[in-house]
């Protein structure tokens, strides 16, 4: 039986305010209905007028306003998964299936659960942003809490948590950026591609970034699908941002913005581009805008076609044919003609040094080595030559990858790697100690991947606790961490509040006429969760 930390409440249908009900008397007419006999007219009817009332009861308690649940009196073991992004969620999801005896907590060192599907994916991909209605569900499940606003190695640590769970699973992603280590990196005017897409996605600690926008020519060094999203971004018509749930700040910024041109370069060739078809299709269509190659990139291409899988066909051909303008229509041809924003994809280039400007503090521009591909297959590698070109620009953002930071001391890490020292997702040498998503395999992959992955932890769990490799015995579980915290003073927020924060969100974004204005300010959302 679930014992809740305070009362539990159902929604009154006179007044639309919640009111205590009794969970006894919920139970008594849970067992009154399944035993009650049903062998005359009378009884039946009386059991069908039971059925309605359980169902709306039913109704009820699946809309209640959940609290925290207590496990002092829950009997089966206890996980507790540190990072409530998709690898989170997906080993959450997983464990809450494969046993139905397990529960789960889910921290969060940010008052808002989802992760990289909030704070990491474009503003204007919804679409991606629907599987938050699954993990929502996970969370509304009876055997899973979310308990945000937790730092773990700071409010609580690993050690405190393992003595509370029997599993504890380590998955909160990357959260630093891969550097250049390049001359110059250093100058105002670089920015990281992780604190952008953070900026515009309104994750709280990059609110206040100030990004250039006041120059005609940005570059953006890495082509993976990231490196696509911020030029789309900073590209796209803001009549059509303003339709999605980019932060307003940024909003402002690119509407003042005097951005023209966007080049996107990486040190290998097209039959090795790391973007996606998709996010190439979008920048090939986008309207006011024209999408440039290097015709002498593509030297050799056309001819490597065939040998080659079709997903990458497809895109080799996409580019293909934006370069040689091949089956374009007279209305495409004049469209491109008047665009007067420019997207350039520079293949076969490398950073060499960031020049500064005459004062030495800000960029001036980028200066590129000119690269030639040795080997062949997977085994191709870029080779700089002593040729070398000057990008003049205002603002470089550097989208060459994220990487995993050691969230503790006692926490085995692969710093050559960014990734916790795992062998199939079991930590190294800790007993009960698990990972999953990015800091297991490092930051690479898609959404389904990181399903994948997660659902592969959460197996791992299951046969570790079924075959005892795990010790099943009851642990005090958020009881013990929700005590610890509270004297040590910190607001937890659950998943009720995170609904609060959301329909705070939700009607902000309504006033302006988008799907929901994000909140930034943590002391905000936390003054939030405690109004009612």
């Amino acid at each position: 039986m679930i014992c809740l930390s305070y009362s539990d409440y159902s929604h009154s249908q006179s007044n639309g305010r919640y009111r205590p009900i009794s969970t006894d008397c919920f139970l008594l007419e849970f067992i009154s209905l399944i035993f009650y006999p049903t062998y005359d007219l009378q009884v039946m009817s009386q059991y069908t007028h039971n059925c309605r009332l359980l169902a709306r009861r039913c109704h009820q308690w699946h809309h209640v306003q959940r609290p925290y649940l207590s496990t002092c009196s829950q009997t089966g073991p206890k996980v507790c998964i540190i990072g409530s992004g998709p690898a989170g969620f997906y080993t959450a999801q997983q464990i809450l299936k494969g046993n139905p005896s397990i529960h789960v907590d889910i921290l969060d060192r940010l008052p808002l659960p989802y992760g990289l599907v909030r704070f990491g994916v474009a503003p204007d991909h919804p679409e991606v942003k629907n599987v938050i209605n699954t993990f929502a569900a996970t969370a509304e499940n009876e055997r899973c809490s979310f308990v945000g606003n937790v730092s773990v190695g700071k409010d609580v640590s690993i050690h405190e948590l393992q003595q509370a769970y029997n599993v504890v699973v380590l998955s909160y992603g990357a959260e630093a950026d891969r550097e250049l280590g390049i001359p110059g990196e250093g100058l105002v005017g670089v920015e990281s591609a992780r604190s952008f897409v953070g900026w515009y996605n309104g994750l709280p600690e990059h609110r206040h970034l100030q990004p250039n926008l006041n120059t005609e020519v940005a570059v953006v060094i890495g082509q993976g699908n990231v490196a696509l999203d911020i030029a789309r971004i900073l590209l796209t018509p803001i009549r059509l941002l303003q339709e999605t749930d980019i932060t307003e700040y940024a909003l402002e910024a690119l509407t003042r913005s005097k951005i023209r041109r966007v080049h996107v370069v990486g040190r290998r060739g097209p039959l090795q581009a790391a973007f996606t078809i998709k996010e190439l299709r979008e920048m090939v269509t986008m309207p006011d805008c024209r999408t440039v190659f290097t015709a002498e990139d593509f030297s050799g291409v056309e001819e490597a076609l065939a040998g080659i899988p079709r997903p990458r066909k497809r895109l080799t051909e996409l580019m293909l044919k934006s370069v040689t303008g091949r089956g374009q229509t007279e209305q495409e041809v004049q469209r491109l003609a008047d665009a007067s924003r420019e997207f350039y994809v520079k293949f076969l280039r490398s950073p060499i040094q960031v020049l500064p400007s005459a004062d030495g503090k800000r960029l001036r521009a980028l200066e590129l080595a000119v690269n030639v591909l040795e080997g062949s297959g997977k085994s191709v590698r870029a080779r700089s030559t002593d040729d070398r070109e000057v990008i003049d620009c205002g603002l470089i953002l550097r989208s060459v990858g994220y990487r995993s930071v050691a969230i503790e001391k006692s926490i085995p890490f692969d710093h050559s790697h960014g990734t916790i020292a795992h062998e199939n997702g079991k930590v190294n040498g800790k007993q009960g100690l698990y990972c999953s998503g990015w800091v297991k395999r490092g930051p690479t992959g898609v959404i389904l991947d990181t399903m994948s992955d997660g659902f592969q932890t959460g197996k791992l769990i299951l046969r570790d606790i079924e075959s005892g490799v795990v010790s099943a015995e009851t642990r005090p579980g958020s009881e013990a961490i929700l005590r610890h915290l509270s004297n040590k003073g910190v607001q937890t927020v659950s998943f009720d509040d995170w609904k609060r924060i959301d329909a705070v969100e939700i009607e902000r974004g309504r006033e302006r006429g988008k799907p929901r204005e994000k909140l930034t300010d943590l002391k905000e959302m936390l003054r939030i969760c405690t109004e009612r």
